[in-house]
């Protein structure tokens, strides 16, 4: 075995030695270690490099994903802290995005660069690395074409990563499955449902995505009063119980604008509906509406306001008796006692 031209180690000891058998062993002993370690060091470099880019970019994601006039609007006061804008922003939604991409974008990265670093130290040693190119080709397509459902998951998971369309701790309905999302990955989706269940979805067979938590969320109730109801107090006193919850201390940033009275919503066949919508922080609809329902129970009650609600009805006919039996009964004086009927019912 000689030395090749690039193998300077070698080189160097065959012109010194002039022994071919101590130029070789020099060269693996020196030269194959001191180049994989050279490689690996690379590797490192490029890989720390790249991940101070990815960082910045994420840095400037975390404050830059919102729109300016929105970002503006929102900066301060009870929007600002409804969605936590002032505080950590580790526990805002924003920055859980921004740490899932840049967390996917360092593993591509790693992952690219130990595999370039890898072929180049297989080189070195020399071993011809265009078979497993070509291997690796063959493997891709092979896979491309056998796992279709598998390819399908992750570029969806990419694609709804980068969109966002939902991130961890959103309240989401993803159609066979509704709950707050636990954890998401390139495959699948891992969500927990009101009950306590958990649900993997496949990223691929997400058709469509309700999410509950972006940005804000609103409130909408329908209340119900009766027709001889006057709907002008109605309306008055479901905007005072409104603005009272909005200067309510304990839900100051829960609410984040001025509810409003929308009006009469339905006609039904025993109510009239008025509608009432709070626009709340992410997460907090629920809440809000569990605190105005309970005031608009007392305040009704407070007020003499009638909620109507389904009544039933029951009413008696004759039971059909044989006509022999009737005549015989009409010749005879009517005895005491309860008539025969049979009984039914109706609900309106």
């Amino acid at each position: 075995m000689t030395c090749s031209s690039d193998e300077n180690i070698c080189t160097w000891v065959l012109e010194q030695t002039g022994s071919q058998p101590l130029a070789t062993v020099s060269d693996w002993i020196l030269g194959k270690p001191s180049a994989l370690v050279g490689l690996i060091l690379i590797g490192l470099i490029v890989r720390w490099l790249l991940h101070r880019v990815i960082d910045r970019v994420i840095k400037r994601a975390e404050v830059g994903m919102l729109p300016n006039r929105l970002s503006r609007a929102i900066s301060g006061g009870r929007v600002g802290a409804a969605l936590n804008l002032t505080e950590d922003p580790g526990y805002t939604r924003r920055v859980q995005r921004a740490a899932t991409m840049g967390s996917l974008l360092k593993s591509i990265v790693s992952g690219v660069v130990f595999t370039v670093i890898a072929l180049m130290a297989i080189s070195e040693l020399g071993y011809d690395i265009a078979p497993l190119i070509a291997s690796a080709g063959i493997i891709g397509v092979a896979l491309g074409f056998g796992s279709q459902a598998l390819v399908k998951d992750f570029l969806s998971g990419i694609f709804m990563i980068f969109e966002d369309q939902y991130g961890v701790g959103d309240e989401v309905d993803l159609g066979e499955a509704a709950g707050t999302v636990e954890a998401v990955s390139l495959r699948v989706t891992r969500l927990r449902d009101v009950n306590g269940t958990v649900w993997y979805v496949r990223n691929g067979e997400i058709l469509r995505v309700g999410n509950m938590s972006q940005n804000w969320a609103r409130t909408v109730l329908d209340v119900k009063v009766a027709y001889g109801e006057d709907l002008a107090r109605v309306q008055r006193v479901l905007s005072e119980l409104a603005h009272d919850i909005w200067e309510d201390e304990d839900f100051k940033g829960r609410v984040i604008e001025e509810p409003s009275v929308w009006g009469v919503q339905e006609l039904g066949p025993d109510a009239v509906v008025v509608r009432v919508a709070l626009k709340t922080a992410p997460l907090e609809q629920w809440a809000v509406a569990r605190e105005m329902r309970a005031r608009i129970k007392a305040r009704f009650d407070h007020e003499g306001f009638e909620v109507p609600f389904t009544q039933q009805v029951v009413w008696h006919r004759e039971a059909e008796r044989p006509q022999q039996q009737a005549s015989d009964e009409d010749a005879q004086p009517p005895a005491d006692g309860p008539a025969q009927t049979e009984a039914g019912s109706v609900t309106t």
